[in-house]
């Protein structure tokens, strides 16, 4: 571990965002004209969805380690103003930007109506609300993606919220631990009484009814108890990595690889199937297996001596800074290109594997080129901002 940077944390980040991505690409390939030998690749790219399960495992982590390094300490819980502004300064920009463009385009480009159901859901993403009804899930018809973001607020909201209570009965240590379990059980009640107590009716429910009836179809098993449920395991390991941040040896490596591995396997162990992967209780991206697998490999690589150093590569490193950018943009990306530059993945016509490759690496460029624009000119002035303003709100009482 680095005072910087906990090892392992931007390999992971920057393999879910690259997941997210092929499983997009491999999408707009027509299975039909893929090479014999490149059929068992696509598959495992298709289920690339998986990605979703390690972001959010990972912002458990990242977000949940600070409490708990305050909480054995016996300090006062972290301050909430800092923590929410630190979360609206790293995604509230680039999100929102990418939300307007995309209704822009939505609108002139690929013909949908500014009609009342379309701005209901444009507004119910823009305040982060989307998460909670089948008909909002997706704020916009071009840009899929962005139907997570509000799942992520509402995990960044019940966090501390959830933390607050170990705080306030002062547990500490390996109990708080336990504690946290009790809290993902908990979570998991209340999950299973949404998928019972919910249920959504069958009119033109499937994707064959369009992006909302599609909603329909993942909900009410995508609902935002049960994606905390992901995040809160990624909080659990970031209580187990704080306690043993102190230790090094070649068994975490050991650790750290096979969890890289198991990881592998159980998205290859999916192949064929849904790529929602629904597991316990409907939770979906193999819960719990696939976040306990990345959080495994979250509480071991920082204490590994090599593995975590290796991972964690300057390729990897660059990938996980702009990950946000490639996240958001992407699939209007590869949308626009679809459309605006035939013949880009046509991938029926004859030759549609070459059509494939070069229209894919063209929408990885460009997605890159744009996500490296966000963070620079967007993303990291908006958290220099919000540093700035912490340092002064911390002078001020310094100078009353």
């Amino acid at each position: 571990m680095t005072q910087q940077r906990l090892l392992g944390a931007d390999f992971l980040r920057a393999a879910a965002c690259l997941m997210v991505l092929l499983h997009h690409l491999a999408f707009r390939m027509d299975m039909r004209n893929v090479p014999a030998a490149a059929e068992p690749l696509m598959q495992f790219l298709v289920m690339g969805s998986f990605g979703v399960s390690i972001f959010f495992v990972l912002s458990g982590f990242l977000l949940a380690r600070p409490f708990w390094v305050a909480l054995d300490r016996s300090e006062p819980m972290p301050s909430l103003r800092i923590y929410a502004l630190r979360r609206a300064a790293r995604i509230l920009p680039g999100f929102w930007l990418a939300l307007v463009v995309s209704l822009v385009f939505s609108i002139t480009i690929s013909g949908s109506p500014l009609d009342g159901e379309h701005i209901t859901r444009f507004f119910a993403g823009f305040f982060l609300v989307s998460d909670w009804h089948w008909l909002t899930l997706f704020p916009v018809d071009n840009n899929g993606p962005l139907w997570s973001i509000g799942f992520e607020v509402t995990s960044y909201l019940l966090l501390p919220c959830c933390l607050a209570l170990l705080f306030a009965f002062q547990v500490r240590g390996w109990p708080a631990r336990f504690a946290w379990l009790c809290v993902i059980a908990a979570i998991l009640l209340m999950h299973w009484l949404v998928v019972q107590w919910a249920p959504i009716d069958e009119v033109e429910r499937g994707w064959e009814h369009g992006l909302v009836g599609g909603a329909k179809a993942w909900m009410p098993r995508f609902n935002p108890i049960g994606f905390f449920a992901i995040f809160a395991l990624g909080a659990l390991a970031a209580g187990v990595q704080v306690r043993v941040a102190g230790l090094r040896h070649w068994v975490f490596d050991l650790l750290g690889l096979a969890a890289i591995c198991a990881i592998a396997w159980l998205i290859a162990a999916h192949m064929g199937g849904l790529t929602e992967g629904f597991g316990c209780l409907g939770i979906p991206y193999g819960y719990p297996w696939m976040p306990l697998a990345t959080g495994l490999a979250l509480v071991a690589l920082p204490s590994s001596i090599m593995a975590g150093r290796i991972v964690d590569n300057r390729v990897a490193r660059y990938v996980a800074q702009i990950s946000f950018g490639i996240y958001i943009w992407h699939f209007l990306v590869i949308g626009l290109m679809a459309r605006l530059l035939p013949p880009s993945f046509k991938t029926g016509d004859e030759g549609g594997w070459t059509i494939w490759l070069w229209s894919s690496a063209a929408a990885i460029a460009l997605s890159v080129a744009i996500a490296t624009l966000s963070f620079h000119l967007l993303e990291q002035p908006a958290v220099r901002w919000a540093r700035g303003l912490e340092d002064r709100r911390r002078v001020a009482p310094a100078l009353a």
